[in-house]
């Protein structure tokens, strides 16, 4: 972030150097609080996401995404927007499935440290991604990462290294070749708490556009 500096007089310019010295701390410990999300994304999922309508084209000024603001869509519900991959930009049709809800029993193999998932559950966002055009993903792709999981509202955390081929899922480090009208379910890990009531699977474009699906918890 820069920040404009004004020299009309030494008074000014020191002033507004003991302010900034000042100020630094805050700067830092609010940079370091905004790390602490519970995605592999540095964070971002804390932030309240643009949310974005599931019409087949992305609104609004910016080309990635759109500011079209609307509700939750329904399970199965697709949205249709462009992804940049290593070198194409893949026009991408975008459907959350469903979500799978462990016990807490369960939760407690998944979890890197047993003793984090007390009164908390797996759940497992089944996202169906079908290439529709702009070129062919050699491997390993990148689309899948940006699905995250919102329990009431609030940001899940990301298992890491969790496995991705439970039933139906597919791994995204057997994904070769993908051309166009092919289709793959990719799967994300999070832990939510055991009582919540609503879960949303979000994913988000490269232009910072959100696009949530709903799924009631049982």
């Amino acid at each position: 972030m820069s920040r404009r500096m004004f020299s009309r007089t030494s008074i000014r310019t020191n002033r507004r150097t003991r302010a900034l010295r000042a100020a630094a701390p805050i700067a830092i410990l609010a940079l370091a609080l905004t790390a602490c999300g519970g995605s592999d994304s540095g964070g971002k999922s804390a932030d309240k996401p643009k949310q974005a309508s599931s019409d087949s084209t992305p609104k609004g000024d910016n080309p990635e995404g759109g500011e079209t603001e609307s509700g939750s869509m329904k399970a199965g519900e697709s949205i249709t927007v462009p992804f940049k991959e290593n070198e194409p930009k893949i026009t991408y049709e975008i459907a959350a499935q469903k979500v799978d809800l462990s016990t807490e029993a369960e939760a407690k193999k998944i979890a890197n440290d047993p003793k984090n998932a007390k009164g908390l559950i797996a759940a497992i966002a089944h996202v169906k991604f079908t290439n529709k055009s702009g070129g062919v993903v050699e491997s390993s792709p990148d689309v899948g990462r940006a699905t995250e999981i919102y329990a009431d509202g609030a940001p899940a955390s990301l298992v890491l290294m969790a496995a991705e081929d439970a039933p139906g899922c597919d791994r995204t480090t057997d994904i070769e070749n993908w051309q166009a009208g092919q289709s793959y379910t990719i799967c994300r890990t999070y832990m939510v708490p055991a009582n919540a009531k609503e879960i949303e699977v979000r994913w988000s474009d490269q232009g910072g556009t959100t696009y949530s699906w709903a799924f009631a918890a049982k």
